[in-house]
């Protein structure tokens, strides 16, 4: 019968905390349950050995008598095993008297034998036909809580300005969901308790994350907050200077001044026209209007004498 390594079967070092034994247990646990795996032998069987060293290691006072007992049953097995595991640690004196006890070695470890490992059995269970004492139910399966799952919402920016609601279906229930103004792609919005069941535990999070969808006429610059913009401009307007509409996110247009000889590509900002700088504040980014100049089109005859004429006083 070979030595069962409860550390080994958890994944974690013999000088693993508490914590870390507890956060690998539930990971295994969740992984190989049966009701994740049904009608899976293996997983099942898995799934009982993980619970058996969880027993063990869970539990301080039971994981040091496993350190103490376990380590001398490899000497046992060198004498192979021939007499009872209970008398041959007594004639070993507990590994040199260090562990004193009285009585049925079962009730050091709750005479849990039945449920499982022979290993088990022949070190911490009924042991040469010893009598089980009381069995203590451990639940911390059912203490597994649900994961959180992620689900993507996409907004517009006009949503991201002002901050929207929607709503989502869950079986027969809608739920309300508030987006808050600021949001941007990658902004994560928590319903606690709407995420995947547990193993016996809570529900995991629903955890919506934001992704804003492109708009014909704005877009972010660098992330955001900022916004740009294209802003055609007539030719005319660009070399002498002047005013004209300029749309915003808001849905109002103000008023631009264009200064003289402006070229195209050139950035004009409006100040407070982007999107709030982070949820739910006040503060605004800018709006970066990119101005793009119209040349004229079908000229006149006249027209067209004038630019030439133009064109020469420039040489």
């Amino acid at each position: 019968m070979d030595y069962k390594d409860y550390y080994k079967i958890l994944g974690v070092s013999k000088g693993a905390s508490e914590a870390e034994i507890k956060s690998a247990y539930r990971k295994l646990a969740k992984q190989h349950h049966p009701d994740v795996n049904p009608g899976d032998k293996k997983a099942e069987e898995k799934f009982k050995e993980i619970n058996e060293a969880y027993e063990v290691l869970g539990d301080p006072q039971k994981r040091s008598k496993y350190d103490t007992l376990g380590a001398d049953y490899a000497r046992y097995q060198q004498y192979g095993g021939a007499t009872d595991w209970e008398s041959f640690w007594r004639s070993q004196g507990g590994r040199g008297g260090r562990v004193e006890y009285e009585g049925d070695l079962s009730d050091l470890f709750g005479g849990r034998g039945g449920d499982f490992s022979d290993f088990f059995n022949v070190i911490f269970g009924t042991m040469g036909g010893g009598t089980r004492t009381r069995a203590r139910t451990r639940s911390a399966v059912s203490e597994v809580p649900g994961q959180n799952q992620e689900q993507e919402i996409e907004i517009t920016l006009e949503e991201a300005l002002h901050g929207t609601t929607r709503k989502l279906q869950k079986g027969s229930r809608t739920l309300e969901v508030k987006i808050p103004a600021g949001a941007k792609t990658g902004t994560k919005v928590r319903i606690a308790g709407e995420g995947p069941a547990g193993i016996g535990g809570r529900p995991g999070d629903l955890l919506l994350v934001v992704k804003l969808a492109e708009h014909p006429k704005f877009h972010l610059r660098d992330g955001g907050p900022d916004l740009q913009t294209d802003l055609p401009v007539d030719l005319y307007t660009a070399v002498l200077g002047g005013e004209v509409r300029a749309p915003t996110l808001d849905g109002k247009d103000v008023m631009l001044t264009i200064p003289a000889e402006s070229s195209s590509g050139r950035f004009l900002r409006l100040r407070g026209k982007g999107l709030p700088v982070k949820p739910k504040a006040e503060e605004r980014g800018d709006l970066l209007v990119r101005l793009l100049i119209q040349l004229p089109k079908n000229l006149s005859d006249e027209e067209k004498e004038l630019f030439k004429k133009l064109s020469r006083m420039r040489k």
